[in-house]
């Protein structure tokens, strides 16, 4: 099982390539992640799971940012830096319109309490998705690096936290830092692209339909291999990573498992 993707990498996969998220697999159990020895990151987005943790506010938050994806103007300084990700109720069902406002540090670790340098404010797409373009944040004194977040579904309680920078070594000794609020961090060109996928406390209904089975070889309950070959509804699909095919998870509708031919 160690091999078997988390419904929330399939969902995740659906949504960033536009699909449809089929409602059985919204219902299924979620598959265990793999096991890598490290903390994991925000909570998986499985049925009754808690939602992402709090943080303090801080000193320097301050209202009506300007509502804006990119917090980079001409001639800003530092290591460019994007942050992407989903928002998930209680039900791993995505939550559009969701406000996201964000506050960081400057490349030296300053804010800006005059202005609105480095913050602002966007709303999740109809999928659930959100994208910042921005900078890595400088280091402030007795802080690791950290970037502000105020999250809120519409007509819901505001979550406030902190997203934090894997590998950095204030982590150890910063009192506030929570390693369920670690990013996923890499390397691109001269910049860092991040992942954070937010789980807030919005309660959800279970879906209220099942789409009917299609014919082929592509069987429920069956142990598929990455390379393995099947049909459904007279196409042929290719499998791309190994896993225990469940209802809802069916080539159409999961094309981060099966490729058509």
């Amino acid at each position: 099982m160690d091999n078997l993707p988390s419904r929330k990498t399939v969902l995740r996969a659906a949504l960033a390539a536009g699909v449809a998220v089929p409602a059985a697999m919204l219902a299924v159990p979620a598959l265990a992640r793999t096991s890598t020895g490290t903390p994991p990151l925000t909570p998986a987005c499985d049925d009754g799971d808690d939602p992402t943790p709090p943080q303090m506010e801080g000193p320097y938050f301050k209202p009506n940012s300007p509502r804006r994806t990119s917090l980079v103007q001409p001639g800003t300084a530092g290591t460019p830096l994007t942050v992407s990700g989903f928002v998930f109720g209680l039900k791993c069902l995505p939550l559009s319109n969701v406000l996201l406002d964000f506050w960081q540090a400057d490349n030296n670790g300053a804010y800006d309490n005059v202005g609105y340098r480095f913050r602002g404010h966007q709303f999740t797409d109809a999928q659930g998705a959100f994208k910042l373009t921005t900078i890595v944040p400088g280091l402030y004194p007795g802080r690791t690096r950290h970037i502000h977040v105020k999250v809120q579904a519409p007509n819901r309680p505001v979550l406030t936290t902190q997203l934090y920078f894997p590998g950095e070594p204030r982590n150890n000794t910063d009192s506030l830092f929570d390693p369920r609020l670690l990013m996923t961090v890499r390397n691109v060109g001269n910049g860092r692209e991040a992942a954070f996928d937010f789980v807030l406390n919005v309660p959800q209904g279970p879906p209220t339909t099942t789409p009917p089975p299609g014919t082929g070889t592509w069987a429920a309950g069956t142990t598929y291999s990455a390379g393995t070959r099947v049909t459904y509804d007279g196409i042929g699909y290719v499998c791309l990573q190994n896993h225990m095919a469940q209802q809802g998870w069916e080539p159409p509708s999961a094309p981060a498992l099966w490729r058509a031919e």
